[in-house]
């Protein structure tokens, strides 16, 4: 990092190598303050420049966004607790489409993507807000090809991918939309091996784990596609019993939550046998399904309803009984509303 004869320093008196180091070091609690003292400033705080040097120096954080709906959509913004070793709740977002049912968010880099919707008057659109929670700013992005609610999605290798939903029409129900951040477009793609009644996207090991249910008989089976081909592929069926689970992949394990009967059971994939394995049960007293799951590096967290956190530290936990020995943490907020979707983000 240069500076020119009149160029104003990050802080005076020392190099900008100098200060950009030492504002990388200010926790991400406090970047909304850092962005209010100069236009300097802001700009670092959204450049790739600062975002590597906290990468660099182990400085990056990541926070959870949970989106629940109550009269609208609400995204709570949680961080890691160490004093607690659960989640702390640190701000709440509502999205511009935050009146709409059936939207669907995804993350990309810094960016969070709210997609689609239909609300009782509108049929589905093909819009797309995106929140850059680097700098704090709400902006929309190019339109989905097909307009399109409670689709599936998932991202893989710097790419949105969607697919199914309601309000297609008879010529899209077997389209994929593909969204590349860097030109802001999508293209849509075809595939005659695909059927038109996929349920869930898992992307794992650089590919999408597809998971349908079959029209004549109701059952479940699964399937994966090649991003870097486009083809598909069938696979073991068994992997389709996380159907309507959440799942989460850590260090390139699938793990799902599966809860039924007043069970919950967390589950890993075994990709050697083929098979789902239980690693242990969990209290529905302490998870209050319906639950979400995500992971921030070897922890994976159980979201269940008023934002009741569970933690499951997959380096120390052990099971007494079938039990899992984790960490929970009442509700974080006063509301008994359930969580629909989450997501992380990394700064």
């Amino acid at each position: 990092m240069e500076s020119a004869p009149d160029h104003t320093p990050l802080i005076h008196g020392l190099p900008d190598e100098i200060a950009l180091i030492c504002l990388a070091r200010v926790p991400r609690r406090f970047h909304n303050v850092v962005r209010r003292v100069s236009k300097r400033w802001r700009a670092l705080l959204c450049s790739e420049e600062w975002h590597t040097c906290r990468k660099r120096n182990n400085m990056d954080e990541s926070w959870i966004y949970v989106t629940c709906r109550e009269a609208s959509i609400k995204c709570y913004v949680l961080a890691p607790d160490p004093s607690n070793r659960s989640l702390r709740l640190m701000h709440v977002i509502e999205p511009p489409c935050s009146e709409r049912q059936g939207v669907i968010i995804e993350a990309l880099d810094k960016r969070l993507f709210f997609l689609g919707g239909c609300s009782w008057r509108n049929d589905a659109t093909d819009e797309v807000y995106c929140y850059d929670a680097s700098s704090n700013h709400w902006s929309t992005a190019a339109p989905m090809p097909t307009p399109r609610c409670y689709f599936v999605s998932a991202s893989l290798s710097e790419k949105l991918y969607i697919a199914g939903g309601l309000g297609l029409t008879d010529k899209s129900p077997n389209s994929w939309d593909i969204y590349d951040p860097a030109t802001d477009s999508w293209c849509a793609h075809k595939n005659p091996m695909l059927t038109p009644d996929i349920v869930k996207f898992i992307a794992l090991d650089e590919e999408l784990v597809t998971i349908h249910q079959a029209a004549w008989n109701r059952m479940y089976f699964a399937g994966i596609y090649n991003p870097l081909d486009r083809t598909w592929r069938g696979t073991e069926n068994e992997i389709a019993r996380c159907f309507s689970s959440p799942t989460v992949v850590v260090d390139g394990k699938l793990y799902m939550l599966e809860q039924k009967l007043g069970t919950t059971t967390l589950m890993m994939w075994q990709k050697d046998t083929k098979e789902w394995v239980m690693l242990g049960r969990l209290s529905d007293k302490v998870t209050r399904p319906p639950c979400e799951l995500v992971a921030i590096g070897r922890k994976i967290y159980v979201i269940g309803r008023g934002l009741s956190i569970v933690t499951i530290d997959m380096d120390t936990a052990a099971r007494v009984d079938g039990l899992l020995v984790t960490t929970s943490s009442g509700p974080l907020v006063e509301q008994d509303v359930s969580p629909e979707r989450s997501r992380v983000i990394t700064i």
